[in-house]
C-alpha cells in the first residue's frame, strides 16, 4: 500500500511538471518575434493577415515586432483615449493598406514595417489638435499623412540602404513637421496647439516634487505613444516585456536617464512629470542596448551614453523648434542612433545588420552560437 502511494506521489509530480513545461512552452511561444505566426498565417483571410501586419506596426513604433504586445499596447491606447486609439488603428491601417496596393516588399509589410509611421503621424495629429476629441474631419490628413509615410519610407530605404541603415521614423517626422507648419495654430480647418520649449522660463516659487519626478519615469515609456497617463504607459511597458525583457530594461533605463539629463538642464517641471524629457532617452536606449547591437557589458554602457546623448540633442532641438510652436517630435532619438549605427572601431564589432535584428535575447543567442561555431571551426584547423 505504501508502494501505491509512493507512485501515486510520483506519477502526480511527473503529470505536474509535465504541465509546467507546457504551460512555459506557450508563454515562451507569444515572446519574441513570434515568426511561427507568419508561417501559420499564409493560408489565412487577408484580413486576417492585415491583423496581424497592422498590429506588428504598432510594436514596431516601440522598436518591438510582436503581434500580442501591439494588440496590449493598442489596448492601451484605447484605454488612455478611445478617439487616440482610433486614429492610431485607423493610422496603421491607412498606411499598410496603400503599402500593398502599392506593390511594396512582402517581407516589409507583414514585418510592420509601413505601419507604424502612419500610426506616429495619426497620433501626433490627434495629441496637437485643438479641435477637440471626435473632430472627424481630422481623419482626411490622417489618412493622407498615413499614406505618405509609405512614399517616404519606399524614396529613403535604397539610399539608407547603402550604408545599412534603417528608415526608422524619418517619414513620421518629416511628415508631422510639415503638416504643423503648414497648418498652424489658428488654421479654420486642423488648428493645433503650438509646443512650449521644454526651457521656458517656471513662475516663480514652483517647487520640483520628487514623487511626480519618480512617476515621469514610465511616463517616458508611454510618451512614445503620445501617451501621458500612467496606467496605460505601464500596460505598454508590460507589452515590451513579454516582447523582450531586455528591451524593457533599456526603456526604463533611457527614460530615466532623460529625466535625470532633464533635471541638469532644469527644463519645465511640466516636461519632467508628464514623461516628455524621458521618452527619446528611452528610444536611444532601446536600439543601442540589445536590438541593433548584442548585448554586452560595452554595448550596455554604450547605451547609457546614447540615452543621454538622445536626451539632451532633444533639448536643444525643442528649445530651437519651440520658438516656432513645433515640437521637436523623436528628432533627436533618429538622428543619434543613426550616429551611433554609423560608429566604427571595437563597437562595431558588436552591430547587427539590419535585415537580421530580432529580440534582443534572440540576438545574443545567435551571436553567442556564431562565436561558439567559429572557435570550433579554429580548433578543428590547428595542427
Amino acid at each position: 500500500m505504501w508502494m501505491d502511494t509512493k507512485t501515486e506521489v510520483e506519477e502526480a509530480s511527473r503529470s505536474c511538471a509535465s504541465l509546467s513545461r507546457r504551460v512555459l512552452n506557450g508563454l515562451l511561444l507569444c515572446t519574441g518575434d513570434m515568426k511561427h505566426l507568419d508561417n501559420y498565417m499564409q493560408d489565412k483571410l487577408f484580413v486576417l493577415q492585415l491583423a496581424v501586419w497592422g498590429l506588428r506596426g504598432v510594436t514596431r513604433v516601440i522598436l518591438a515586432n510582436n503581434p500580442l504586445s501591439g494588440a496590449l499596447i493598442l489596448a492601451a491606447l484605447y484605454w488612455a483615449s478611445p478617439w487616440q486609439g482610433l486614429l492610431g488603428t485607423l493610422g496603421v491601417l491607412a498606411s499598410t493598406l496603400t503599402a500593398v496596393i502599392l506593390g511594396q516588399d512582402s517581407a516589409d509589410v507583414s514585418g510592420g514595417l509601413h505601419g507604424f509611421n502612419g500610426m506616429l503621424v495619426s497620433l501626433l495629429m490627434g495629441v496637437f489638435s485643438s479641435a477637440g476629441d471626435w473632430y472627424w474631419w481630422l481623419l482626411l490628413p490622417v489618412c493622407f499623412g498615413s499614406a505618405t509615410c509609405v512614399f517616404l519610407f519606399s524614396g529613403l530605404s535604397p539610399v539608407l540602404d547603402r550604408w545599412d541603415l534603417p528608415v526608422a521614423v524619418f517619414p513620421f517626422n518629416i511628415i508631422i513637421v510639415l503638416y504643423l507648419l503648414c497648418t498652424g495654430p489658428d488654421n479654420p480647418y486642423f488648428p493645433h496647439h503650438t509646443a512650449t520649449p521644454p526651457g521656458a522660463l517656471e513662475p516663480n516659487g514652483t517647487e520640483l516634487i520628487a514623487v511626480e519626478v519618480m512617476r515621469g519615469i514610465p511616463l517616458g515609456v508611454g510618451q512614445i505613444f503620445a501617451c501621458g497617463a500612467l496606467g496605460p504607459s505601464l500596460l505598454i511597458l508590460g507589452a515590451v516585456l513579454l516582447y523582450s525583457p531586455l528591451l524593457a530594461v533599456h526603456a526604463l533605463l533611457g527614460s530615466a536617464v532623460g529625466t535625470l539629463a532633464g533635471l541638469s538642464m532644469a527644463v519645465r517641471h511640466a516636461s519632467l512629470y508628464s514623461g516628455l524629457s524621458g521618452f527619446n532617452g528611452a528610444l536611444g536606449c532601446m536600439a543601442v542596448g540589445g536590438l541593433f547591437f548584442t548585448f554586452s557589458w560595452r554595448t550596455h554602457l554604450f547605451a547609457i551614453a546614447s540615452a543621454f546623448l538622445s536626451a539632451y540633442a532633444d533639448i536643444a532641438l525643442s528649445n530651437l523648434l519651440g520658438t516656432v510652436g513645433i515640437p521637436a517630435c523623436s528628432w533627436a532619438a533618429t538622428l543619434t542612433a543613426t550616429l551611433m549605427l554609423l560608429l566604427t572601431g571595437s563597437l562595431a564589432a558588436y552591430r547587427i545588420p539590419i535585415g537580421q535584428v530580432m529580440a534582443p535575447e534572440h540576438n545574443l543567442r545567435s551571436r553567442s552560437q556564431w562565436e561558439a561555431g567559429n572557435t570550433t571551426e579554429r580548433e578543428s584547423t590547428d595542427v
